[in-house]
């Protein structure tokens, strides 16, 4: 799974309507040029396949009162909804997905119910079980990967991660289940976009040729 759609798809429906400048904008608030691969042109390109795709409806605006030039705004449709929650659901459950998959997750995790979330993580808690398992048929990890020559070094990675991963994922269960942030359907969300206009001390400041369309 490619982070950048739902990274895309979780900043186009927080605003409702967006140009991709906007989506840009927000996706550098979040640090994810860093971490993810939302680069200016994939946010883009990502932009004009899903509408392509009908994920998104394209909106031709005027140009703006200020003289600036007039832009395409992107509104997610009822089956890029559907697209959003099925990655969301998938990149928070699969434990087998690059780091930056989870991150763009936990970006829309309270996009869902408190319940359903904490059901989604317990599922990745199972899966990093079930993995660590098939790894310690062939690994004890008691041994030291001395005992299997340096190729132990991989095996006693992978034991290691899914160690990391769900001790991780039960804390934030916890967190959770304990009452943490505002969830589907418990009142109004936390706004994790950028206004028009407002200043973002994260932006990288490169132009790009997308950035005015």
């Amino acid at each position: 799974m490619s982070a950048i759609r739902l990274l895309v798809l979780c900043a186009v429906r927080q605003h409702g309507r967006a140009h991709g400048y906007q989506v840009r904008n927000d996706l550098e608030y979040w640090g994810a040029h860093e971490w993810s691969n939302a680069k200016p042109g994939s946010v883009y390109h990502a932009l004009k396949q899903m509408a392509k795709q009908g994920l998104l409806v394209a909106h031709e605006t005027a140009p703006s009162t200020a003289g600036g030039p007039p832009r395409t705004e992107y509104e997610i449709t009822g089956r890029g909804d559907e697209e959003y929650f099925t990655l969301l659901r998938a990149a928070l459950t699969s434990y087998d997905q690059k780091p930056d998959v989870l991150s763009a997750a936990l970006g829309g995790i309270v996009d869902l119910e408190r319940s359903e979330a904490v059901a989604l993580l317990r599922e990745r808690v199972a899966g990093l079980a079930a993995w660590r398992a098939t790894v310690t048929e062939h690994y004890v990890p008691e041994a030291g990967p001395e005992s299997v020559g340096h190729i132990g070094e991989i095996m006693n990675l992978w034991v290691h991660s899914a160690d990391a991963g769900a001790e991780w994922t039960r804390g934030l269960i916890a967190r959770i289940e304990g009452g943490a942030y505002t969830f589907a359907g418990e009142g109004e969300p936390f706004v994790g976009v950028l206004a028009e206009g407002q200043e973002n001390p994260y932006a990288t400041g490169v132009p790009d040729p997308g950035d005015t369309e």
